[in-house]
């Protein structure tokens, strides 16, 4: 199996960020954004998941969080995009219910190449840390556009707002961990159209 790692750059009058994910790692990384649950958040994403992710992020968090988040959702997607290649002999498909604490979360995904974004959860709380609750629904949108994902995030159950944003994005992880692994009876692409 060919390695499947992206390296990206993305560079605005907003934001600078390098990133590289490998998805057949190993749950390591190094990550920087300069706002500490984000950070967080992307480690235990990397973990979850069993991803290698390296990430450094320059970004004007004199204004706020907005672009910094927002922007890292644009490159994580279109790593997951690059890396995923033609996506022969994946899954495509992956989902996962994850408890933590109060917290019930259901996150499902289909990698078609074919972008939507459903999000279905009531925070309530204006921030965790310096983290903008707000910008949960914005990094997930970004990164399913920017990787052709159909994504869905629904909270079953929960209040504490750490544990709800803490279990999306590792339940993130595991439902991508699950689509974007491979499966020796599938020797093309799991499509009827012969590509996704």
């Amino acid at each position: 199996m060919t390695e499947r790692i992206a390296s990206l750059r993305r560079k605005t009058g907003e934001t600078d960020i390098s990133m590289t994910l490998n998805l057949d790692g190993s749950g390591t990384s190094e990550i920087k954004t300069g706002i500490g649950f984000f950070d967080h958040m992307l480690n235990s994403f990397a973990r979850h998941g069993f991803f290698d992710l390296k990430l450094d992020v320059d970004g004007d968090l004199d204004v706020d969080c907005h672009h910094t988040i927002e922007d890292t959702g644009i490159v994580l997607g279109e790593a997951i995009k690059k890396a995923l290649g033609d996506k022969r002999g994946i899954r495509r498909f992956g989902s996962f219910i994850l408890p933590m604490d109060d917290v019930l979360v259901l996150v499902a995904m289909d990698l078609s190449g074919r972008p939507y974004f459903c999000y279905d959860v009531a925070l309530t709380t204006p921030k965790v840390g310096d983290f903008d609750t707000e910008m949960v629904r914005e990094f997930f949108y970004a990164v399913s556009y920017s990787a052709g994902m159909n994504l869905h995030i629904k909270l079953l159950s929960g209040e504490n707002n750490h544990h709800i944003i803490e279990g999306i994005f590792k339940a993130f992880a595991k439902a991508l961990d699950e689509a974007s692994s491979m499966d020796a009876r599938i020797q093309d692409v799991l499509s009827t159209k012969g590509a996704l």
